[in-house]
């Protein structure tokens, strides 16, 4: 157990009322101006900190934890990704990682089909056409895109967000397939009425919409290879919000740019904040800037398992949602 008032350094600005909180149960250091932490800043939290709540923009990698001092027990990551934790490290070092699953499920989901609809139906190119002036009224071949009815699926990752996509996906007609580490329980899959893809390959040679929804893992890293994106059918298109790393982006931008794929909904990059300036010039990319749990809803329930798990690790007691590293 750590002291009754941890110092907890938090790294960047969260919702009001999360603040509130935090100042209210711990000795809370917050970052009002809202600026990401260099390196070295995070260096100096974790030497001092009895608590770190980083999120997907810092890189808590083995270099800084090296720095971390003895009274630095938790990471309380806010946010279900911990891809920019080395969670290997922190274990060597006893340092506890949790995270906050669950909270952003719906809202990834919801941006996901939105991503879907955007691409196939090209709202955001006909939102520039107006801005731009450049409308001059209806006409029957103008901005045609592709109805989603009646499409297949195909969901890389069927955990929490994948099922809820899949949810949603039905209810726009669209037939749903999926590829996963592990196939879903029978019942899942009855009431998904979801098809299972034991080969990747196959599945993305047959669908008509890539969704891709799983962690990113050394095991998942461009999992998407340039091989992978070509067995894709020539009028397909594929939306990301799970991690750009999954993606093979470079291959991604020269398919689209040589229509070897209809489109791609990108809501994560692979270098982010930094987006491919090829991929800005692209009409058939729709690119958003990681907006997939950006909802008020979502960030204070993210905030509010962050407050759990500390409060819970303060008192004593195993965090509701601490990470099991191979268990992500």
């Amino acid at each position: 157990m750590i002291k009754k008032k941890p110092l907890v350094v938090v790294t960047r600005k969260l919702p009001e009322a999360i603040e509130t909180r935090m100042m209210e149960l711990f000795d809370a250091r917050l970052n009002i101006d809202d600026a990401p932490m260099t390196k070295a800043e995070l260096i100096d939290a974790v030497k001092e900190a009895d608590v770190l709540v980083p999120t997907v923009t810092d890189k808590i990698d083995a270099a800084v934890l090296a720095h971390a001092g003895p009274n630095l027990r938790l990471i309380a990551n806010f946010g279900t990704g911990v891809d920019h934790v080395d969670l290997q490290t922190a274990r060597s070092r006893g340092i506890t990682v949790t995270n906050t699953p669950d909270v952003l499920t719906e809202d990834t989901a919801d941006m996901t089909m939105a991503l879907i609809l955007s691409v196939s139906r090209r709202l955001a190119e006909g939102e520039r056409v107006i801005r731009k002036g450049d409308w001059g009224g209806w006409g029957p071949t103008l901005m045609l895109g592709h109805r989603i009815w009646g499409k297949r699926l195909g969901i890389v990752g069927m955990g929490r967000i994948g099922r809820a996509l899949a949810r949603r996906a039905k209810g726009f007609g669209l037939s749903v397939h999926y590829h996963n580490r592990r196939r879903v329980h029978p019942d899942a899959e009855e009431e998904l009425e979801a098809t299972y893809w034991e080969s990747l390959d196959q599945m993305l040679a047959h669908v008509d919409v890539v969704s891709v929804n799983c962690p990113h893992t050394p095991a998942t890293y461009h999992l998407l290879s340039a091989r992978r994106l070509k067995l894709m059918q020539p009028h397909a298109i594929l939306v990301n919000t799970a991690r750009g790393e999954i993606v093979d982006e470079p291959a991604l931008t020269r398919m689209l740019a040589n229509g070897e794929i209809a489109g791609a909904g990108l809501d994560v990059f692979e270098h982010e904040p930094a987006v491919n300036p090829k991929l800005l010039e692209l009409q058939n990319a729709v690119l958003l800037p990681h907006m997939g749990s950006a909802t008020i809803e979502g960030r204070v329930d993210m905030g509010e398992k962050v407050l759990i798990n500390i409060k819970t690790f303060v008192d004593g007691h195993t965090p509701p949602d601490r990470v099991i590293e191979g268990l992500l």
